[in-house]
């Protein structure tokens, strides 16, 4: 259910009014999404949800009780302030406890677009529609999912904070299988404004991967040149930004741990072509311009030329540090270059092209080691050209190491990856020496 601002104004005031605790925060959240998904040339299931959520937060001598109902009438609320307010009394003293927030300035975002927020299940089938006519040009089977939607955020406590958001979002992601369902390709994207979704190009990139009719090839584990794909780039990015915490690095737990106690800001630590960013005002992947906590979300270098600019700080261990929160992102920006994939492929003598990664899990933080799979669609390059597709591999690769070597960067474009469900990510194909592959796997 979408509420509007004055509607969630309203049902805050008279919480907030009933509340018997030292404070009280109000959290409202709710919206709607469609979704269809094909398969064998049709449209297999679609869905239309709406949801919403109430949670009250009751603080009680820096002791936090918290409730959450799927309802907004005032009775039911009342009861779940009421019981909020019981749980703090029964707690122990929280030692990082942290007074409700008061007003914030926020930042507008490019997060809401009114065409994408009223499309229905009639138009998520001729997107697919789109991708399906691809798959029969192609003579491959495809199979995906379109999903659109639109939600609110909004926070209001007894300190004077009230904020509120909107977002909308449409997104695409289509497998393709050869006829023998021996090989598959993939790709995928989500964005703010429908205009920007590309059904059609997406599958055909998709589809083009999965008609390589040979057997793929069963390559050796090892040291590989990589050209990754924006989705890969993207997921590797992603697990980078998530690293990014100052309590861990300031307790010894993290890459960015410095020797000796504190972090490593302003220490160039990747190579000179690494920047992330996120920004409310970003066109592609905008940022919440409210954090997870009520905190502003502001245009925000975390690594910017490969030197390490921000860590996101929570608003308790800011105030222990005596200093203003940083929230975490939920959509980033990789900036590009100016290489165009099919460059980065003729420069390479041999190597590898990667559609995308899963099952990825971070094995050591203190030197960034990620494990995970190659997926839906590897090419063996020789001598600048794609001569045959590849079977998976997985990989151990430090992000520290893999990022401290980049060779070329295509231009940043949407991706599928974000940090968050609710975010967006924007990535270029990326050429890297030297990434470590371990074993082979099985998997299409």
């Amino acid at each position: 259910m979408l509420l509007s601002r004055r509607e969630v104004r309203s049902i805050a005031d008279r919480l907030l009014a009933g509340s018997k605790s030292d404070g009280c925060e109000i959290v409202l959240r709710g919206g709607r999404e469609h979704n269809l998904r094909f398969a064998n040339g049709g449209a297999t299931t679609n869905r239309t949800a709406e949801w919403l959520t109430l949670r009250v937060s009751a603080h009680a001598q820096e002791r936090v009780g918290l409730v959450e109902i799927a309802s907004v009438d005032e009775a039911a609320g009342l009861r779940a302030l009421a019981k909020a307010e019981e749980i703090a009394r029964a707690l122990p003293q929280d030692p990082d406890y942290v007074p409700p927030l008061g007003p914030q300035r926020y930042a507008r975002s490019n997060l809401f677009c009114e065409n994408t927020a009223a499309l229905g299940l009639d138009a998520l089938a001729s997107f697919a529609g789109s991708a399906i006519a691809q798959s029969r040009a192609s003579e491959v089977a495809a199979f995906g999912q379109v999903a659109s939607g639109a939600s609110f955020f909004a926070r209001a406590t007894s300190a004077g904070l009230f904020s509120y958001e909107r977002q909308s979002a449409i997104e695409l992601s289509t497998t393709a299988r050869n006829r023998n369902d021996a090989w598959s390709g993939w790709a995928g994207a989500k964005t703010i404004q429908a205009a920007g979704l590309n059904a059609a190009a997406l599958a055909r990139h998709a589809c083009d991967k999965a008609a390589w009719s040979q057997e793929p090839r069963d390559l050796d584990p090892g040291s590989w040149t990589v050209v990754f794909e924006p989705e890969a780039t993207a997921e590797l990015a992603s697990w980078l930004l998530h690293a990014l915490d100052a309590r861990s690095a300031d307790e010894g737990r993290s890459f960015f741990s410095r020797k000796g106690g504190g972090n490593l800001r302003g220490e160039g630590l990747f190579d000179e072509k690494l920047t992330l960013r996120s920004d409310p005002n970003d066109l592609i992947a905008p940022q919440k311009a409210i954090g997870f906590e009520g905190a502003p979300q502001r245009p925000r270098a975390w690594i910017e030329n490969g030197r390490l600019v921000s860590l996101f700080l929570d608003r308790a261990y800011a105030k222990k540090r005596g200093e203003a929160p940083i929230p975490s992102a939920s959509s980033f920006r990789m900036e590009g270059g100016s290489t165009p994939i099919e460059e980065m492929i003729r420069a390479t003598k041999r190597g590898l092209l990667v559609t995308r990664l899963w099952y990825t899990n971070m094995l050591d933080p203190r030197s960034l080691l990620l494990t995970g799979l190659t997926r839906d669609g590897n090419f063996l390059i020789e001598d600048g050209r794609i001569v045959a597709p590849a079977r998976n591999l997985r990989f151990n690769q430090s992000l520290a190491a893999l990022f401290a070597k980049i060779e070329a960067l295509g231009p940043a474009e949407p991706t599928w990856r974000s940090l968050r469900d609710e975010g967006f990510g924007a990535a270029p194909a990326m050429l890297v020496s030297g990434v470590t592959f371990s074993s082979r796997s099985g998997g299409i």
